[in-house]
């Protein structure tokens, strides 16, 4: 019989067995400083494009100010409890009453944190007779809920109409016999490529098949469509999702998420989701501070045009530069390159060493072998002093990769 922690000793996984190499700096890097545009990595102020503050709100000062004074009125601890037994509260439902609208369904959850919250969510909706069809590309907590699942699942190629619709096929016959529901899943924005979900052609289906939908819009919310409503909006397809989540994490530059759907929905999930039944409610100073973060979203629509004014630049400066963004229909800006990990971890030093430009770096098994993927989040804290530093950098990078610098330098242990 094994130790159960032979692995552990072993570790022979993909990423694991870098972890004595990269950890401190290709792993689990600390980034110091206020949340900003720029920031200090290992003593040097670096541009900083791994933030997901997608609308600069961490620091805005009117949020730091209501953020204090939530905090000094209620402290962290309050409530104590969970929603159902004793942590609910009247801003709670103020905040539920103004998400609820703001996404146009006619009622909305708030929930302690987005990973678990998607991942119960998911858990609570499907039972053992019901089928989940859901995009192949989709975020792990996605994943993690399908997994809890007792019936039939299937995954479609991603954003691919024509296999959602195959797997419809076989789902529908599945329920047929079971007498269970089908419930589809997508991402509002696809947080690696940055490509929205096909909403519109998603719904288009409904008219052929019965079946639910539930999308994940966590860098959609806030960031997209004429109001920050998300992808749905985007699409003009919003009244069409069955059941819309958000997190507070990204756009709003805080802590928790929401789910919104028909009143009837809400209510059931509000006594089904374990990962909100069973732990304890979001803290109330946060809750304050979500419902200032969000009346700035609906007034100050100057913010939100900021963002995509540096995104347009950003990503049109580097498709002129003749770099290869892929698909991206959001913020979310991936820079695909070739090589192999000790190549990455070379060009990144450089990058934020000689550049000072400090980026997400992507490998298999994120991505295929032999990808190197830089991805970017641009802000409405940074400027276009930012771009043109970071562009100038990435044409560097680029040749000093194609001549083969990288490689030698891992070949010869200089990373």
């Amino acid at each position: 019989m094994k130790d159960l922690f032979e692995k552990m000793y072993n570790d022979k996984s993909p990423l694991g067995k870098w972890a004595n190499v990269v950890e401190g700096y290709f792993a689990f890097p600390k980034l110091e400083g206020e949340i900003s545009n720029r920031m200090k990595f290992q003593g040097k102020e670096v541009i900083t494009w791994s933030v997901n503050d997608y609308l600069g709100l961490a620091n805005h000062p009117d949020i730091r100010k209501t953020d204090a004074e939530a905090a000094k009125l209620y402290g962290s601890a309050y409530p104590m409890g969970a929603r159902l037994m004793s942590g609910h509260t009247l801003l709670h439902e103020k905040l539920e009453k103004e998400l609820a609208e703001f996404s146009n369904k006619e009622s909305a959850y708030v929930l302690n944190f987005g990973y678990q919250g998607i991942l119960s969510t998911i858990d609570s909706l499907l039972g053992k007779n019901d089928v989940v069809v859901y995009d192949m590309d989709s975020h792990a907590c996605i994943v993690d809920g399908v997994r809890l699942h007792l019936g039939k699942r299937f995954t479609y190629k991603h954003n691919d109409i024509s296999s959602l619709e195959k797997n419809l096929n076989r789902a529908s016959k599945i329920t047929a016999h079971t007498g269970g529901g089908v419930l589809v899943i997508s991402e509002g924005v696809f947080g690696m490529r940055g490509e929205q979900g096909r909403l519109k052609e998603i719904t288009d289906l409904k008219d052929k098949y019965n079946f639910r939908l539930l999308v994940d819009d966590a860098h959609g919310f806030g960031t997209l469509g004429a109001t920050g409503a998300g992808a749905g909006e985007e699409q003009g397809v919003q009244d069409k999702i069955d059941v819309y989540f958000a997190t507070f994490a990204k756009a709003l530059a805080s802590t928790g998420a929401f789910i919104s759907s028909k009143k009837e929905v809400i209510d059931y999930l509000k006594y089904n989701m374990r990962s909100q039944v069973f732990a304890k409610s979001l803290q109330i100073q946060l809750v304050v501070g979500i419902l200032k973060r969000l009346e700035i979203l609906r007034s100050m629509p100057e913010i939100k045009n900021k963002l995509w004014e540096n995104v347009n630049e950003l990503q049109s400066g580097l498709k002129q530069r003749g770099f290869n963004i892929g698909s991206t229909q959001s913020c979310v800006t991936p820079v695909y390159l070739k090589g192999d990990m000790p190549e990455a971890m070379a060009l990144v030093k450089d990058l934020r060493e000689n550049h000072l430009i400090f980026c997400s770096i992507v490998i298999y098994p994120v991505v295929p072998k032999g990808v190197i993927l830089l991805r970017l989040i641009p802000t409405a804290s940074h400027n276009s002093k930012d771009i043109q530093d970071t562009l100038e950098a990435f044409s560097i990078i680029a040749d000093r990769l194609d001549s083969g610098i990288y490689k030698k330098l891992s070949e010869n242990h200089k990373i």
